[in-house]
Formats: structure tokens, C-alpha cells, sequence
């Protein structure tokens, strides 16, 4: 990359920043999309239709979801240069626009996931640090339904006593409201006994808190107490079957889309998929037709 279009996306990323309030993650898998597009055009902010038009080609090899995100990224740099007046254009109509399907989410079973829970309750009866720590995570991952990063980052005083809900800043710095159990807010009041009491975090890892890398390996290997493949199973795997299970059990899609901080139904949607023979039981148990005889 050249130094002008590297002083280019510096200013596009502070834009990101400022304006649409961007996490270090979002603007650095940016930078990323970017740098890699530009070693494919001779100048990335000086880029012609014609030279977008031959990203098609190079990037035949990738998968059509790392397409669709470079190109994403790129038209969201063009624009922000027509619109800071850096450049009169916008190319990128030239861009490749795979045609994606959107993959089911993997899920447990609930009796996997209820399996889970006894073997990490059986851990923690021992009052082992890590044991107590780990089904407080837990709760949380499938009872609140929480991205990993948010889990993580949770602030000691997150969960309150006698509070049904906690909140939770999620992506694009937004707040919203998740519930906590019962179960959820005994497991963490009895994590917080013996935790470290000098740090800010709930989940503490010396002066910061624990990893997203760490908190996948950790339910990894409670999956695999569980006698649970640990490929199978995830933060992300638990925060689907907590979406899965409500949708299961007659959540409204609106609720759903709230409680995991979805800013589009359409992504909520996908779960709808999931639980299919679920939603044709409700159609034919609950609509007016049902019971309407010939």
C-alpha cells in the first residue's frame, strides 16, 4: 500500500471511529480488507472501475464470504472519500457481489446442554476456583445469551442481587437489557465469594480480563467433560442454542431480536430455519384455520 492511500484509510478508520463508533476489532478487520484489496490495484484511492472490475478475477479463489466482505469494506471507503470530497467518483458499482446463503447456526440439543451443566455443577460442588468461575460463565453464555466479547468484558458489578436483568454494552458501543436467571445470579454470587477482589472485571485474568481465545478454550473442554465433541461447541454455539431454546419454547421473534442486541430482524430470522417443525406445530395448533372445519 502506498503512503497517500495508507493516510487515506487512516482517515477513513477515524471516521469509522468518531462517526459510527467502531470497535478496535471492527476498524482492524477494516485496515485488514483494505490492505489486502490494495495489493491488487495499482493505487487503492485512485482505483478506477476498471481496476475494481478485475478484482472479480483475482479473488476467484476465495470464498464468496471473504468477497462480499472486502468488497463491503470497499465500498464503504469510496463512499467516504465522495462524500469528504477526496475524490469526485464512486467505483465501486465495478465490485464483485457473490451471492451468499446465509449457514444455519450450529446448535445443541438441549439435553447436550443440560448435560454440560452437570458436569460443570459437579466441578464447581468442589470449590475449586475454576470450577465455580467456569459455570458462572456458563449460566451467563446460555441463560443471558451473550457474545463472547461482552461476556468478557463484564464489569465485577454486572450482576446484582435481586435484579432479573443486567446491562450489557454491545457491538457499536449500543446498551441493552439481558436477563439473568436465578440460577445465573447464584452462580456468580458464589463465583465473586472467591474471586480476586482487586480488579475491575468479573472475569479476571491478572490485571485485565480473561480472553475471548481463552473463554473458547474453556467451553471446549467443559464440552468435553461433557462428553461432548469439543468441535461442536462454542461461545457462539451456546449463544444460538439460547436463541434456539427461547424460539422453542414461544418467544416472540421481536423479544428475541431485542434480547440478543440484533439491530436487523433479519438476522434474528435465521433461527426461525432452526426451529421449523417447531413454528408448522404452532401454525397448526394456534391459527384461526385450525380448527375450522369444511
Amino acid at each position: 500500500m502506498t503512503p497517500d492511500d495508507r493516510a487515506l484509510v487512516d482517515r477513513f478508520l477515524d471516521m469509522m471511529a468518531a462517526e459510527a463508533g467502531s470497535s478496535s476489532h471492527t476498524l482492524a478487520a477494516y485496515r485488514n480488507d483494505l490492505e489486502r484489496a490494495a495489493e491488487g490495484l495499482g493505487s487503492l484511492g485512485a482505483a478506477t472501475t476498471d481496476d475494481l472490475s478485475r478484482l472479480g478475477g483475482q479473488w476467484a479463489e476465495l470464498a464468496p464470504s471473504t468477497v462480499a466482505r472486502r468488497s463491503a469494506a470497499l465500498r464503504r471507503f469510496f463512499g467516504f472519500l465522495v462524500d469528504d470530497s477526496l475524490r469526485r467518483d464512486d467505483p465501486s458499482s465495478a465490485l464483485p457481489r457473490p451471492r451468499l446463503e446465509r449457514p444455519l447456526p450450529r446448535i445443541l440439543e438441549m439435553g447436550e446442554v443440560e448435560l454440560m451443566f452437570e458436569a460443570a455443577e459437579d466441578r464447581a460442588a468442589s470449590g475449586e476456583l475454576a470450577a465455580v468461575r467456569n459455570l458462572a460463565l456458563l449460566e451467563l453464555l446460555y441463560g443471558s445469551g451473550l457474545r463472547a466479547s461482552e461476556l468478557v468484558s463484564l464489569p465485577r458489578g454486572a450482576v446484582r442481587s435481586g435484579q432479573p436483568f443486567m446491562m450489557v454494552r454491545g457491538k457499536g458501543s449500543k446498551e441493552r437489557l439481558v436477563p439473568i436467571s436465578a440460577r445465573a445470579e447464584t452462580a456468580v454470587s458464589k463465583w465473586l465469594e472467591i474471586a480476586p477482589g482487586t480488579t475491575a472485571w468479573l472475569f479476571p485474568s491478572g490485571n485485565k480480563h480473561i480472553s475471548r481465545v481463552r473463554l473458547f478454550q474453556i467451553v471446549r473442554a467443559m464440552a468435553a467433560d461433557a462428553g461432548i465433541a469439543p468441535e461442536r461447541v462454542s461461545p457462539h454455539v451456546l449463544r444460538h442454542a439460547f436463541a434456539t431454546h427461547l424460539l422453542a419454547g414461544g418467544a416472540d421473534l421481536r423479544v428475541l431480536q431485542s434480547l440478543l442486541g440484533h439491530a436487523d430482524i433479519a438476522t434474528t430470522q435465521i433461527y426461525t430455519h432452526v426451529d421449523s417443525a417447531r413454528l408448522v406445530e404452532l401454525v397448526n395448533a394456534r391459527h384461526p384455520l385450525a380448527t375450522r372445519s369444511r
